[in-house]
């Protein structure tokens, strides 16, 4: 029996990370948590080339390959053993993150990207995706370190962003579930373990 696999998406500042951690941590040993890019030896090069090298260029389209590339290692390397051995897989970021920063945000064809991933992952997807969604100011607020290649894009690419990610969720809502991100970090883990007992009562 596979194990259930969970992505969390969310724009900068959304506090999916910390949240994927939470409930990485309350599901023990039963969970793998996981991220992306970079949790592979080669997608740790593809984060530097792509998040971490701004004097690098790269066209919108060798970016998204760049991340399909990740992606298909992470699948084949890290998730894919995982879900077959029955853990609950918690990623940090996955398809989502294409469709709404290289399809949305670059402006590439949203359709051509989440294509491209699903030929990357063998047609691997989450089955529930948690987004978590904040206002502006607030990502504003918490983002005070210093920002990588695509966090520094500019206002109007994080707002295409942020409408793709909304755009997903309604198209597929059984999959989908929008999560106030901008409450305590102990609200908005209560309210992701509500939608993940919901979804998954063997994990509670």
């Amino acid at each position: 029996m596979t194990g259930h696999f969970i992505a969390f998406e969310g724009g900068e500042g959304s506090g999916k990370s910390t949240q994927a951690h939470r409930l990485a941590d309350r599901l023990g040993g039963r969970a793998l948590f996981t991220f992306e890019p970079g949790d592979t030896a080669l997608g740790a090069e593809v984060r530097r080339l792509v998040l971490d090298a701004p004097d690098l260029d790269i066209t919108d389209r060798a970016e998204a390959l760049l991340m399909a590339a990740d992606r298909a290692q992470h699948v084949a390397e890290v998730i894919e053993p995982a879900l077959a051995a029955g853990r609950t897989v918690i990623c940090d970021r996955f398809a989502g993150s294409s469709i709404a920063y290289q399809g949305h945000g670059r402006q590439l064809a949203a359709a051509e990207v989440e294509q491209l991933s699903r030929w990357a992952t063998q047609g691997r997807w989450p089955d529930l995706i948690v987004l978590l969604q904040i206002g502006p100011e607030v990502a504003e607020g918490r983002l005070r370190r210093s920002r990588d290649r695509l966090e520094s894009a500019g206002d109007a690419f994080h707002r295409r962003v942020h409408d793709g990610y909304l755009l997903q969720a309604m198209e597929d809502p059984e999959r989908w579930a929008v999560v106030d991100g901008s409450g305590s970090e102990d609200e908005v883990a209560a309210a992701i373990w509500d939608v993940v007992s919901i979804r998954f009562p063997d994990l509670t």
